[in-house]
Protein backbone atom coordinates (compact mmCIF):
# COMPACT_ATOMS: atom_id res chain seq x y z
CA UNK A 1 0.00 0.00 0.00
CA UNK A 2 1.06 3.16 -1.18
CA UNK A 3 0.80 6.20 1.71
CA UNK A 4 0.07 9.90 0.27
CA UNK A 5 1.66 12.74 1.97
CA UNK A 6 1.38 16.18 1.03
CA UNK A 7 4.08 18.86 1.05
CA UNK A 8 4.07 23.11 0.79
CA UNK A 9 6.98 24.90 -0.93
CA UNK A 10 6.18 28.15 1.18
CA UNK A 11 8.74 30.83 -0.24
CA UNK A 12 8.74 34.54 0.71
CA UNK A 13 11.01 37.11 0.22
CA UNK A 14 13.33 35.01 -2.22
CA UNK A 15 13.91 32.12 1.06
CA UNK A 16 11.91 28.79 1.18
CA UNK A 17 10.40 27.35 4.58
CA UNK A 18 11.47 24.22 6.04
CA UNK A 19 10.72 22.23 9.18
CA UNK A 20 13.15 19.68 11.60
CA UNK A 21 11.31 16.36 12.50
CA UNK A 22 10.98 16.07 16.15
CA UNK A 23 13.08 13.48 17.76
CA UNK A 24 10.31 10.85 18.74
CA UNK A 25 8.91 10.29 14.64
CA UNK A 26 10.17 8.55 11.63
CA UNK A 27 13.59 9.86 10.25
CA UNK A 28 13.96 12.11 13.73
CA UNK A 29 15.69 15.13 13.15
CA UNK A 30 15.93 15.59 9.30
CA UNK A 31 14.46 18.66 7.31
CA UNK A 32 11.63 18.66 5.45
CA UNK A 33 9.24 20.70 3.84
CA UNK A 34 5.81 20.89 5.79
CA UNK A 35 2.67 18.79 5.20
CA UNK A 36 1.92 14.85 6.26
CA UNK A 37 0.14 12.14 5.43
CA UNK A 38 -3.75 12.20 3.81
CA UNK A 39 -5.86 10.62 5.85
CA UNK A 40 -8.51 8.24 4.91
CA UNK A 41 -11.39 10.51 3.13
CA UNK A 42 -9.43 13.42 3.33
CA UNK A 43 -8.60 15.27 0.19
CA UNK A 44 -4.96 16.74 -0.37
CA UNK A 45 -6.06 20.30 0.07
CA UNK A 46 -7.67 19.43 3.41
CA UNK A 47 -4.64 17.45 4.19
CA UNK A 48 -2.18 20.34 3.62
CA UNK A 49 -4.17 22.86 5.52
CA UNK A 50 -4.75 20.20 7.84
CA UNK A 51 -0.86 19.49 8.98
CA UNK A 52 -0.34 23.03 8.41
CA UNK A 53 -1.85 24.60 10.65
CA UNK A 54 -1.01 21.94 13.20
CA UNK A 55 2.68 22.33 12.68
CA UNK A 56 3.12 26.11 11.96
CA UNK A 57 -0.14 27.82 13.62
CA UNK A 58 -0.51 29.73 9.92
CA UNK A 59 -3.07 29.53 6.95
CA UNK A 60 -2.21 28.56 3.65
CA UNK A 61 -3.22 29.01 -0.09
CA UNK A 62 -2.63 26.22 -1.81
CA UNK A 63 -1.40 26.60 -5.28
CA UNK A 64 -0.30 24.10 -7.97
CA UNK A 65 0.80 20.68 -7.34
CA UNK A 66 3.99 20.73 -9.39
CA UNK A 67 5.88 17.53 -8.21
CA UNK A 68 5.52 14.18 -7.75
CA UNK A 69 7.67 11.31 -6.71
CA UNK A 70 7.13 7.75 -5.55
CA UNK A 71 9.75 6.24 -2.97
CA UNK A 72 10.23 2.94 -1.10
CA UNK A 73 11.65 3.14 2.60
CA UNK A 74 12.11 -0.09 4.44
CA UNK A 75 9.09 -0.41 5.66
CA UNK A 76 6.36 1.61 3.59
CA UNK A 77 6.05 3.42 0.68
CA UNK A 78 4.95 6.50 0.06
CA UNK A 79 4.05 8.85 -3.06
CA UNK A 80 5.15 12.78 -2.00
CA UNK A 81 3.05 15.36 -3.72
CA UNK A 82 4.46 18.86 -3.31
CA UNK A 83 2.62 21.91 -3.75
CA UNK A 84 3.05 26.06 -4.35
CA UNK A 85 1.51 27.94 -1.25
CA UNK A 86 1.55 30.96 0.46
CA UNK A 87 0.59 32.00 4.16
CA UNK A 88 -2.16 34.30 3.84
CA UNK A 89 -2.42 34.27 7.83
CA UNK A 90 -0.37 33.71 10.94
CA UNK A 91 3.48 33.86 11.27
CA UNK A 92 5.08 29.80 11.70
CA UNK A 93 5.74 28.97 14.45
CA UNK A 94 7.39 25.58 15.36
CA UNK A 95 3.83 24.10 17.42
CA UNK A 96 4.69 20.35 16.41
CA UNK A 97 8.30 20.57 14.75
CA UNK A 98 11.60 20.62 16.54
CA UNK A 99 13.02 23.76 14.21
CA UNK A 100 12.19 26.16 11.54
CA UNK A 101 13.98 27.94 8.90
CA UNK A 102 13.65 30.47 5.90
CA UNK A 103 16.65 29.30 3.37
CA UNK A 104 17.25 30.46 0.18
CA UNK A 105 17.09 27.51 -2.44
CA UNK A 106 20.74 27.18 -3.02
CA UNK A 107 21.06 26.79 0.87
CA UNK A 108 18.91 23.13 0.46
CA UNK A 109 21.74 21.09 0.31
CA UNK A 110 23.40 22.40 3.29
CA UNK A 111 20.63 20.38 5.42
CA UNK A 112 19.96 16.29 6.05
CA UNK A 113 16.46 15.93 4.58
CA UNK A 114 14.63 11.83 3.89
CA UNK A 115 16.10 10.32 0.76
CA UNK A 116 12.66 10.52 -1.10
CA UNK A 117 13.42 14.43 -1.32
CA UNK A 118 16.49 14.37 -2.77
CA UNK A 119 15.05 14.87 -6.61
CA UNK A 120 12.91 17.76 -5.89
CA UNK A 121 15.92 19.40 -3.40
CA UNK A 122 18.46 19.33 -6.31
CA UNK A 123 15.81 20.81 -8.59
CA UNK A 124 15.06 23.91 -6.50
CA UNK A 125 19.00 23.83 -5.50
CA UNK A 126 19.53 25.17 -8.81
CA UNK A 127 17.65 27.82 -8.79
CA UNK A 128 19.07 31.39 -9.64
CA UNK A 129 18.38 33.92 -6.47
Amino acid sequence: MVVDVVAAVIRRDGKILITQRLDNVDLAGLWEFPGGKVEAGESFDAALQREISEELGVKIRIGNEFFTVDHDYPTKSVRLHFFHCTIVEGVPAPLAVADLRWIRPNELLQFDFPPADSALIANLACEVP
